[in-house]
Parts: C-alpha cells; sequence; structure tokens
C-alpha cells in the first residue's frame, strides 16, 4: 500500500525509509520473552489468563486443572452466576424478548421483579432519543466510513451534553450507563444511515425510536426503509444481544474498561475506549472476517458438499496460499473455551431455524461442514494438541446476513451488546478497585549517549 504526504518534500522513498527504521528499532526478540518470562497477551505458557484482579458479573468456564493439568470441559458461561443457557431458555419459554432484563441483571446484579423490570425499561426507552441537535452536528455534518469509529466519537460528544459528565458516583455512572445503554442503538442505526447517504450514494431514513419496542425490535425498525421486521428475525437479534452482552472481565474490552476506569475518569471516555477495543479484527470484528472467508470459501469451492474438497481449501488457507494470507481460520478456536462455547451451540439453532425461513439451508449446510473440518485441518496443519472449538463469531455474521443487516453493522451491534457488560465492569472498579491499573514493562534497550545533531 503507498502512503503519501501532500507536502511535496516527501517522496516514497523517504517515507519507506522512515518507516524501515521504525520497525527496526520497535523489534525485540521473541526469544527475550521466554528469557525475562514475559506474560505476552496477559496470557500464562499454558494458555491461561494472568490474573489479574476478581470480578462478580460474567465467568466463563472451559476446563478444570487437575495436578497442574488442565482438562477440557464443554464450556459455559454464566451472568452474575446464572448460566446462560438457562437464562435464554427461560425467556424463549416464556416467549418474550431478555435483553432488557440481562442488562438489568449484569448492571444491579440480581434478577427484577416485574414491577423492577418495567421501570428499568421504561428509563431505558425513553432515553433512546439523542439531545437536540445531535443529530445534525455530530452525525449528519460529520459522517464516518467506519460506524464503530462514529460510535467512539458519538460516545465521547455525550459529555458535552451531559452537564455531571465527571461526577463518578456510582449513581451518577448508573445514570449515564442507562443512558448510553440506550442511545448506543440509536447512535449505530444513524452513523449508518450517514454512511449510506455520504458515501453509498443511498436514500437517506432517519427514523425516530420508538419506546414501545424491545431493544431488538426498535434497532431493525431505524435500520430498515420500510421499517419492517418478523417476530423470528427479531427474536434472533435479541437473543444474539443476550450472547454478546458480557464474557468475565479478561476479554479486551471488559479489561479496558477497567484499566480506563481505575484512573477516575469519566464514564464517556472509558466507554469510547472499550469501543475502540471491540473494533479490532481480534476480538469484536472478527464475525466480519468470517463472512469474508466464507464468501472467499463459496467463490473457490466448486461443490460445498465435498468434504475433500473443503478441506484442501482449508489448508491452503492455512498454509497461507488462499483468502487474506494470513494464514487464520476466523471463527474457529477460541482463548479460553476448549471443547465448545455455550454461545455458539445456541446461535446455531437459531441460524439454522433462520437458514429455513430465508431459504439459505445450503449455505447453512457449507457452514457446518467447515465447522466440521476445520477443527481437525488446524490441528493437522499447525500440529495443535489441544482441542479446538468453533466460537460465536463463526455463526454470528451468517445469521446478521440472513436479518439482511449490512456487514458495517456487525461489530456495532456487537458494542450495543457489550455496553451492558461494560458498564456493569466500571461501575465495580469504581466500587470495589481502588488502585491505578499499571503493569510493568521491562526495558531491554541498551544504553546510549546524546550526539549533537552536527555528527549524527
Amino acid at each position: 500500500m503507498v502512503i503519501m504526504f501532500k507536502s511535496p518534500l516527501f517522496t516514497q522513498d523517504i517515507f519507506q525509509d522512515m518507516v524501515q527504521t521504525a520497525e527496526n528499532n520497535c523489534y525485540i526478540d521473541p526469544q527475550l520473552h521466554e528469557r525475562f518470562n514475559t506474560k505476552r497477551g496477559l496470557r500464562n505458557s499454558d494458555g491461561t489468563g494472568v490474573l489479574v484482579g476478581l470480578t462478580a458479573i460474567g465467568d466463563v468456564h472451559s476446563y478444570i486443572v487437575d495436578e497442574h493439568e488442565k482438562i477440557p470441559v464443554e464450556g459455559r458461561l454464566y451472568y452474575r452466576g446464572i448460566e446462560i443457557n438457562d437464562l435464554v431458555k427461560g425467556f424463549q419459554k416464556e416467549k418474550r424478548h431478555g435483553f432488557d432484563e440481562v442488562c438489568y441483571l449484569l448492571l444491579f446484579g440480581q434478577l427484577p421483579n416485574v414491577d423492577q423490570l418495567n421501570y428499568f425499561k421504561q428509563m431505558v426507552y425513553e432515553s433512546r432519543t439523542l439531545p437536540e441537535g445531535f443529530i445534525e452536528d455530530m452525525i449528519l455534518k460529520a459522517p464516518s466510513r467506519d460506524i464503530m469509529n462514529q460510535l467512539a466519537r458519538s460516545v465521547l460528544t455525550c459529555y458535552s451534553y451531559d452537564d455531571n459528565a465527571d461526577d463518578t458516583s456510582v449513581s451518577n455512572v448508573l445514570r449515564q450507563s442507562i443512558e448510553l445503554i440506550a442511545r448506543l442503538p440509536t447512535l449505530a442505526a444513524y452513523g449508518f444511515q450517514a454512511k449510506e447517504y455520504f458515501f453509498n450514494n443511498n436514500s437517506l431514513y432517519i427514523h425516530k425510536p420508538r419506546q414501545d419496542l424491545t431493544p431488538a425490535e426498535n434497532f431493525l425498525h431505524m435500520i430498515r426503509p420500510d421499517n419492517h421486521y418478523s417476530e423470528l428475525e427479531a427474536n434472533i437479534l435479541d437473543l444474539n444481544l443476550i450472547l454478546h452482552a458480557e464474557h468475565g472481565g479478561g476479554n479486551n474490552s471488559a479489561f479496558t474498561t477497567h484499566v480506563v476506569s481505575s484512573t477516575d475518569t469519566d464514564t464517556y471516555s472509558t466507554i469510547a475506549a472499550a469501543i475502540g477495543a471491540l473494533k479490532g479484527p481480534k476480538h469484536g470484528g472478527a464475525n466480519i472476517k468470517v463472512i469474508e472467508m466464507m464468501n472467499d470459501i463459496k467463490e473457490n469451492v466448486k461443490n460445498w458438499d465435498n468434504e475433500r474438497e473443503i478441506e484442501d481449501y482449508l489448508v491452503k488457507i492455512l498454509r497461507k496460499e488462499a483468502f487474506d494470507h494470513k494464514g487464520l481460520l476466523y471463527g474457529i478456536g477460541h482463548a479460553v473455551y476448549t471443547l465448545s462455547d455455550p454461545r455458539e451451540l445456541l446461535l446455531k439453532e437459531k441460524a439454522g431455524e433462520l437458514s429455513q425461513e430465508k431459504n439459505m439451508q445450503e449455505e447453512y449446510g457449507l457452514y457446518e461442514l467447515v465447522e466440521k473440518l476445520a477443527p481437525q485441518v488446524l490441528a493437522d496443519v499447525k500440529k495443535i494438541t489441544k482441542p479446538i472449538a468453533v466460537n460465536v463469531d463463526f455463526y454470528s455474521g451468517f445469521v446478521y446476513k440472513m436479518l439482511n443487516i449490512p456487514p458495517d453493522l456487525y461489530t456495532p451491534i456487537f458494542a450495543m451488546a457489550r455496553i451492558a457488560g461494560w458498564s456493569a465492569h466500571r461501575i465495580e472498579e469504581i466500587i470495589s478497585g481502588g488502585k491505578v491499573i499499571r503493569p510493568a514493562y521491562k526495558n531491554i534497550s541498551k544504553k546510549n549517549s546524546y550526539i549533537p545533531l552536527t555528527e549524527r
């Protein structure tokens, strides 16, 4: 990729020399990490996470340790001690959406009764509308090509509309959290519409948020030109929001929330930082990479039922001979889960139902085959001996595609869900943290003397 500056003094050769200098002076020999026993990625040598704090919000269980040996088990995810399967099945049995209730559970640590839930929903739903002038001044006058960047910038701008923005008392942070839970879907929908209009030359649709719809229903109402959605579509989007709402304190964006909150900064700066962390393709942006990878597979595998043909192409991807040439199978494997990701199992079930409604059973079958074959191919090519589980990102992008949600909104939907977990972790850090988070880095550079400019 050619990077050029406007100044005629800068040639590509000069800039490339500068880039090479920066790369040379920032390179650290990987063997030094072994020598000094650093915890790269805050992971121990056996793949477990470095214990840096305590939390009572979310818990990911994927293995047991017996006599210092990790024993893989089926994955389980808990919100405030309640298993995600029990939560989801409870909502589905009662035939209602559950994301509002999950938000309450994460923020307050217990399930609400009917009156508490209704009061909470009223607070959230009435906060969906943006401050006067915000749409025109912040979103339409300064549209962005990337909705996640637009989200982060919009959240930061909310600071200017808050008369008590810097107050970090629990009561004020709770108020701010509820407002951001309510407003993130509105910000994402309007940011998307602005991009469609200003960058893609499509019509501009600014639908007002409705106070009589659940979060999933309201979001589909706001992004669709005709406001139309099916009951199944809304149900599955609600499930996605529930499954992405929280994942323990160690995931990158939740940890970012703890780190930034520990400095006693404001809520808007904290959440904007978490959005920036989530944006990356190694975190919340992974579902887009899965879609891109699967599109590439569809284009290059002629027979979607032929296991050998699929295996051969997966090998090419791993050997950096195909797709993005990075040697990765996106959506396959997880930093924590071993045998299974409980979110993926729940989402896969609904993806199958939706594929029937959308007449996309053939593509769903391809996903199932890749899910079946990829772990063994990955183990064979990369010589990995530990179990490899398909993660939630593998099916989430496909589900959004069947919901006719544009890829630009995949990661923003993740943020719309995870804002609940981030807010809970921020409050927990404020109440129980107390110390600024500051890990150590060992400096391995040689000592140098200053050289006068004329002698360099």
